[in-house]
């Protein structure tokens, strides 16, 4: 069974950090999160990949190529033009096999797939939607469904007394290639709010929920919840740094100059250089090849790859863009939005 890969958004909701990136690219723990997907379907026995792709699709195929590297196979299906959730899989139907599975990139998750695949093949439907429960479904499209799992309708966004549920779409699916007859070619269609509901009225829609980890990372907040999670292995999402102590992890030659205090949890990448006497955390995520200064103070803070901090500045509850340089005249960076620079925070 192949999976498609929705990794075509925008991501303007963490912008400016996805102005020239893909969301699905944007890294958890120092890694990009489209890696992790293909990294945690592989271990679960699927190994064939498509990735439709829209919004810079160089960086996605640069990264990950043909997937040799990761041990697993990729094509790509691009999108000449914005063509919704479902536009992309109906684009996509030609490298699709009879059964398929669809994964929204850029939802973060530590979900088993083969429950939602067994329940599948029990049902006589097209579709299977993996659901997850929130704890305030008022955010949310929530499902009613019946005694069997068949999906009866979804409620936008109800009233938290009012929902019927607080299941709502995990952005899984199990899919039958016969589903896709239902998507018109060439033309921007929306898989909840167009596709899905025809499906409902003939009765071809199921829903099981699948446990684990599961997050939207659309907004700021929600991503450093994703890394705070991460970080207190509320979401145990496998990590290439050694936990060197309880809570903190470090990468391969990394330096770290005298007096240096970490206060857990810490993540440290890979060719990270830190200066004498620095304090890093509690809750500081710093990328790859970052070259942090003397005196620094960084805490509540994620830091992509090759970014480099001067002297005695402080962070707090920031997030960084790649590449970045923080002045010696900029001391205290917080709750600021800096377009011009990349910065994030607050």
């Amino acid at each position: 069974m192949k999976a498609l890969l929705l990794a075509g958004g925008l991501g303007t909701r963490l912008r400016p950090l996805t102005e020239n990136l893909p969301k699905p690219m944007a890294p958890v723990g120092n890694r990009p999160w489209l890696e992790h997907v293909l990294l945690h379907l592989k271990r679960q026995g699927i190994d064939e990949f498509v990735i439709a792709v829209k919004h810079y699709p160089e960086i996605i195929k640069e990264r990950l190529g043909d997937g040799r590297r990761l041990g697993v196979q990729i094509e790509y299906s691009v999108e000449r033009s914005l063509l919704g959730t479902a536009g992309a899989i109906k684009n996509a139907e030609s490298l699709l096999s009879d059964r398929f599975l669809v994964v929204n990139a850029d939802i973060v998750h530590n979900m088993s797939i083969l429950p939602l695949l067994e329940f599948h093949l029990q049902h006589k439907g097209l579709v299977t939607i993996g659901l997850t429960e929130v704890e305030d479904p008022s955010q949310y499209g929530v499902v009613q469904q019946d005694s069997t799992g068949e999906i009866l309708c979804f409620i936008e966004k109800p009233k938290r007394n009012e929902a019927p549920s607080r299941r709502v779409n995990a952005g899984i699916y199990v899919m039958d290639k016969e589903a896709l007859q239902w998507i018109p070619k060439n033309k921007e269609v929306s898989i909840e709010k167009e596709t899905f509901p025809l499906l409902i009225e003939h009765r071809a829609v199921y829903g099981t929920k699948v446990d684990g980890y599961w997050m939207d990372m659309g907004t700021n907040e929600r991503y450093r919840k994703v890394h705070w999670d991460l970080l207190d292995r509320k979401f145990p999402l496998p990590l290439n740094e050694i936990e060197q102590d309880t809570g903190i992890w470090v990468g391969e030659d990394t330096q770290i100059g005298s007096g240096v205090l970490f206060l857990p949890p810490v993540l440290i990448g890979d060719e990270v250089h830190i200066g004498d006497r620095s304090v890093i955390g509690p809750y500081a995520v710093i990328g790859d090849r970052c070259v942090i200064g003397k005196h620094v103070r960084c805490s509540e803070t994620i830091m992509w790859d090759g970014c480099k901090v001067h002297d005695a500045a402080q962070l707090n509850n920031c997030i960084f863009g790649y590449d970045l340089e923080l002045e010696a005249r900029h001391i205290l960076y917080q709750a600021v939005m800096n377009r011009m620079t990349g910065v994030v925070q607050g």
